[in-house]
């Protein structure tokens, strides 16, 4: 299924970024996970080639490919299965390890100083390069004991917790956050009509 359009600063998006770790925030393109019908954000070449613009991570769409989403989306899966590996200290799969090594082996993705400014330009496999070394560099480094998965029982999203105290619970205070609030609110006010956010 199709994510629908989320509001963004400057008009429609289809992406989100609750994160600011853009590999966790990969990972969260298959938003709902838990769900029997999980909403695929990577569903075509465009919705690709809009990820890559909207992270900010390329300035120009990479003109992605059907076969180029198949690869995309293993990477992903290979990603959270090492990030949820992580969570619950298990070994880290071999198989996706080997996966995001042979992507991060690749070339990243080329950056250019111009008149106007910077330009991030590149293709989708310079962009799965870039992904999966951020990746490699978070999953081995000491930003791994940051890992959290987000409270809200419905959403599946992983960040790193930098808060004070690592007391953070959400994925974002301003989605996850306020609807859980907010239904522990209504149930609070209305305990027969309302239960808590799930």
């Amino acid at each position: 299924m199709r994510p629908p359009y989320i509001t963004g600063q400057y008009g429609y998006v289809h992406h989100a970024f609750p994160c600011g770790t853009l590999c966790l925030d990969f990972v969260g393109t298959l938003r709902a996970r838990r769900h029997a019908e999980p909403l695929e954000g990577l569903a075509t070449p465009g919705l690709l080639d809009d990820w890559f613009t909207e992270s900010g991570m390329l300035d120009l769409p990479p003109c992605a490919t059907d076969a180029e989403v198949t690869v995309a989306v293993r990477l992903r899966e290979a990603i959270h299965a090492l990030v949820s590996a992580r969570l619950d200290a298990r070994p880290l799969p071999a198989e996706q390890l080997a996966e995001v090594n042979l992507h991060a082996s690749g070339p990243p993705v080329t950056v250019r100083l111009g008149p106007e400014g910077v330009l991030r330009t590149g293709s989708v496999a310079q962009g799965l390069a870039t992904l999966a070394r951020e990746a490699a560099l978070l999953l081995g480094g000491d930003d791994a004991e940051l890992l959290r998965e987000c409270a809200r029982p419905d959403c599946a999203q992983v960040y790193l917790d930098r808060s004070r105290g690592r007391r953070r619970e959400w994925c974002a205070m301003r989605t996850c956050g306020n609807r859980v609030k907010a239904a522990n609110y209504r149930a609070r006010r209305h305990p027969t009509r309302s239960r808590p956010a799930s």
